[in-house]
């Protein structure tokens, strides 16, 4: 008998059989069983790991339930689910359960002495892999569990992959690596077993240019550079070092060809997937255990973007089922294309509901993921989310690294089609406008389920794609009533009939309506359901948005009768979000646009979650229904112009204020801009680390732009450069060019009109970059003239030599180093005859890169001296200590161990004095490296040791700590 978790939770039988053991809910429980399989676990440890946040309101009673019909399922497979006394045990053979099975072979694949074995065991261990770990299983338990499983599966490939590098089966790896080395672009181990299989392969410039490539992204995106064994590695390559051709002795190991010592800190990296490969692995026609083991699996990122299942669902039956077998995989369909269906139905009716709800029942169906977008197709302002910003979000789920994403808006949508084509995916396109919108985001091939929900049906689907179309109208009555009994208790609803048929028939039976009520009422045990129901039916007025249906009246009814029952604040937070820009809208923004404290915002967005007027979809982040929306819109259209004037320009100064925050952390020596004071009232968020900032950043950019955006069209100039500015260091950084293009074009535009003429000279340089990066190579010309003719005539040194340091960036990405040289020499000259000392230090810094490429590590090595002896006068510590870093990289280089040990040593003192935890993990990391290419094994092992246990105390997960791990479990050279 074999028990399955990697991939969905199953049974199967030694012939090939696949057990039922449930439905998801009571496979989860068998999953969270096997995890520790012959261990006890608690039963109230079991609730949490199976329902998460939203356990059953008689969680032990329920969990009991679920493991008596498991026993019975379970029945003659060997396993048995024992009682103890606070849970539960699962008595199973470990080895027959895949995860340990697995863990149990990579064990043993590492204790090999022979690479030939280890090979055997780790193709073993890989193919037990059958998808996404927990597949279906979507609580916070299980997600964390997932993502472990998944550290691991990558660890095992990697180390196959250094197994058959040793034996020299170099030639049949290079395809696996490249698409490897895309997903995971920040991977120095990964990197380099590429760089060798190409270089065994007689490729040595594309090893070369691999090299390159990780270099430019780390110095770019973590302002760092290589390891040390890396680095080794390159120059091994470039003096064609004999050695490296052939396959190392068993016993000296392949650290140098395969597993570099340092890993960037990618816990600062938003996103570090790229393309995949379109499926993970050959799906057998009949899985089994009796299956051959599939070839080695590419681990693929999978989305998992649905937003939380529905809370108080009811009913719905017949439509459940009719989508069930709309979107069967067996059901016909037009050759090639997705299974699809739409879902059409008023505003408020529940499509969203119904698809979300189908969705989660289903969960197993799709163990490729899930994607999911809010197109805002009916959203107030008239403006749709544009299909290509979904498609850019869709492939950052994916995994695409965002250096990797092409340039056109057709190439974009090429690439998601070919990343979606042969993976059973679920994609749900929420309140698309028409078929137009939909059309570029329906995946590739015919393996993916799409749901789309709309107001209005979508024919031109149906004629074209093969959708099959369901409509959603109102709820019957009887459903109507059981959805306020759910919130409100049978002995409530079952008191007083009549009120209750009141109810339902002033709401429409719409069920957006008729959660509000209840939610109303539900805060209110005391009310009589009778008063309630007089409320509604004094209540009148219609929505602009339902025009043209039955349902107007109703649906004005309810909003204006629970807007009415709120307090000043809430209310008056209610209005003012109908000028907010986002979909959502965290505390400190909400407490801007009022003028108050967040803790009073934070009461006013409670008491609006209380009464269904917004909905929390993330803790801290609210969001309404487009019709709310549309409500508060026309009720702050009544507001006089000069208090919405005010109330925007404190919400735009929250965003510059936070943004500028923010952005002083990614960016601290960047050249500051002089921003305008918040005004009174405005909150400010605050990033405490430098992870926090860029998480902000992640979770805003949306807003962000639409920021800019409203700020160009209402004439907040100053705010629009401000944000502007703010957001360029985020967004360069995860290569958003078509983000940063927009509104630099629109800072430009503001910076014209207020005269400030250094503001768009620097637009152009940083539209130069976006251009360029985009493949618009003439346009990016056109821009760097314009800068540099700008900064000459405003006679601006600092500004032109900031120029020209972007400018040998891009002659840096078309290979042209001798002219990027040329430019940073240019603009050190520049900064040194502005008297700007920092820039001077930047600029060294480039040049003695330029020399690094270019081989000449002497004069890198003088470079980076010129620049430590400013800092050390500037006071700049931290520069400094990453200066010394740097140095001693150079010297490692060159073959000065001895003073590369004591650049380290330095970088390390100086960041003990800052007590920058990490960085001097970090810099224990290097002085490690050095010392094991001294020879000196045993100082190595020790400093690594103490850069782990810091690694520990801070918490740290991240690459560095696993490189640290794996340098101390490898064996001594012999």
């Amino acid at each position: 008998m074999l028990f399955r978790v990697l991939g969905g939770i199953e049974v199967w039988t030694p012939e090939g059989v696949r057990l039922e053991v449930g439905h998801p809910r009571q496979r989860g429980v068998l999953g969270a069983l096997l995890l520790d399989a012959g261990r006890g676990v608690a039963a109230d440890v079991l609730v949490d790991r199976v329902w998460g946040e939203d356990p059953p309101r008689r969680g032990r009673d329920t969990l009991y339930s679920y493991v008596s019909r498991l026993r019975g399922a379970l029945t003659g497979t060997g396993a048995e689910v024992v009682r103890e006394a606070t849970g539960y045990r699962l008595a199973v053979p470990r080895h027959s359960v895949d995860v340990h099975h697995f863990r149990d072979l990579v064990r043993r694949a590492g204790a090999s002495t022979a690479p030939e074995d280890g090979v055997g065991l780790w193709e073993e261990a890989l193919g037990l892999w059958h998808g996404d770990a927990f597949a279906g299983a979507d609580t916070p338990w299980f997600s964390a569990r997932r993502t472990e499983l998944d550290g691991e599966r990558l660890t095992a490939l990697s180390d196959l992959t250094d197994a058959l590098l040793e034996l020299g089966r170099h030639s049949g790896l290079v395809t696996e690596l490249s698409a490897r080395a895309e997903q995971h672009p920040f991977d120095e181990r990964i990197t380099a077993q590429l760089m060798v299989a190409l270089y065994r392969s007689g490729r040595a410039s594309e090893a070369l240019a691999r090299y390159r490539v990780l270099s430019r992204r780390l110095a770019r995106e973590l302002g760092t550079d290589p390891g040390p064994e890396l680095r080794r590695l390159q120059q091994r390559v470039l003096t064609a070092d004999p050695a490296l051709a052939h396959r190392p002795d068993p016993g000296s190991g392949s650290r140098t060809a395969a597993g570099p010592g340092r890993t960037p800190d990618r816990a600062v990296v938003e996103d570090p997937g790229s393309v995949p490969p379109t499926d993970p692995a050959p799906r057998a026609a009949a899985p089994g255990p009796a299956a051959a083991p599939a070839a080695s699996p590419a681990v693929v990122p999978v989305p998992r973007q649905l937003p939380a299942c529905p809370r108080g669902f009811v009913g719905r039956e017949p439509e459940l089922r009719r989508l069930g077998r709309a979107v069967d995989p067996g059901a016909p369909r037009q050759g090639g294309t997705a299974v699809i269906s739409s879902i059409a139905g008023t505003g408020g009716v529940g499509k969203t509901w119904l698809a979300l709800r189908w969705a989660h029942d289903h969960l197993d169906r799709f163990p490729d993921g899930q994607l999911y977008a809010d197109l805002r197709g009916f959203d107030p302002s008239g403006q749709p989310v544009a299909a290509d910003v979904v498609v850019r979000g869709f492939l950052d789920a994916l995994g695409v690294d965002p250096s990797a994403v092409p340039a056109g808006a057709d190439a974009r949508s090429g690439t998601y089609r070919s990343l979606t084509a042969g993976r059973r995916l679920l994609v749900v396109l929420d309140n698309a406008r028409d078929a137009a919108h939909v059309d570029p985001l329906l995946p590739g091939g015919d393996t993916c389920t799409v749901l789309v929900t709309s107001r209005n049906r979508l024919t031109g689907l149906v004629t074209a794609r093969g959708a099959v179309p369901l409509a959603l109208d109102v709820l019957p009555t009887e459903e109507a009533r059981a959805l306020l009994t759910e919130q409100l208790g049978t002995a409530r609803t079952g008191a007083d009939p009549p009120a209750v048929a009141e109810i339902t028939g002033h709401c429409g039976r719409l069920p957006l309506a008729l959660a509000i009520v209840a939610a109303r009422a539900a805060a209110h045990p005391d009310f009589p359901l009778a008063g309630i129901a007089e409320e509604l039916r004094a209540a009148h007025g219609s929505l602009d948005a339902f025009e043209g249906t039955d349902h107007a009246a109703d649906a004005r009814a309810v909003f204006s009768w629970s807007y009415r029952t709120l307090g000043p604040r809430a209310a008056r937070l209610f209005r003012l979000l109908g000028l907010h820009p986002g979909d959502e809208i965290q505390v400190p923004a909400a407490a801007s646009l009022l003028a108050a404290t967040a803790r009073e915002a934070r009461a006013a967005l409670a008491e609006l979650g209380a009464a269904h007027l917004v909905t929390e979809r993330v803790p801290g982040r609210f969001g309404l229904h487009d019709l709310l929306r549309a409500y508060a819109t026309e009720l702050v259209a009544e507001e006089p112009e000069a208090e919405q004037q005010q109330a925007l320009g404190r919400l735009l100064d929250h965003y510059a204020a936070s943004a500028h925050a923010a952005d002083l952390l990614l960016a601290p020596h960047r050249d500051p801009l002089a921003v305008t004071p918040p005004a009174a009232g405005v909150t400010v968020a605050h990033h405490p680390t430098h992870a926090k900032a860029l998480d902000w950043f992640t979770a805003e950019r949306g807003v962000l732009v639409r920021a800019v955006e409203l700020a160009a069209r209402r004439g907040f100039d100053t705010h629009t450069r401000e944000l502007t500015w703010a957001m360029t260091t985020y967004l360069g950084r995860r290569s958003l060019w078509p983000d940063l293009i927009l509104t630099h074009r629109l800072g430009l535009r503001s910076a014209g009109r207020l005269g400030d003429h250094r503001w768009q000279a620097q637009a152009h340089v940083e539209l130069a970059i976006a251009e360029g990066e985009s493949g618009r190579q003439e346009d990016a010309g056109f821009h760097y003239a314009q800068a540099l003719d700008m900064y000459q005539e405003l006679d601006d040194l600092a500004g032109e030599a900031r120029a020209r340091l972007s400018l040998s960036w891009w002659y840096d990405r078309q290979q042209d180093l001798p002219r990027s040289l040329r430019e940073n020499q240019r603009a050190l000259a520049l900064f040194r005859r502005a008297g700007h000392e920092a820039g001077e230090a930047r600029a060294l810094n480039a040049v003695g890169w330029d020399h690094a490429q270019l081989g000449d590590h002497e004069e890198a090595a003088s470079c980076c001296r010129q620049a430590l002896a400013l800092q050390q006068k500037l006071g700049d510590v931290r520069g400094e200590a990453n200066t010394w870093d740097s140095l001693g990289f150079v010297y490692q280089n060159l073959g000065e161990y001895a003073r590369a040990a004591d650049c380290y040593r330095r970088a390390l003192s100086l960041n003990r004095e800052l007590r920058h935890r990490f960085s001097e993990a970090e810099a224990l990391c290097h002085l490690g490296d050095v010392q094991d290419l001294t020879g000196d094994r045993a100082a190595a092992r020790s400093t690594w040791r103490e850069a782990e246990a810091i690694l520990t105390e801070i918490g740290y997960e991240g690459p560095l700590r696993t490189e640290t791990m794996r340098n101390l479990d490898s064996p001594d050279p012999v």
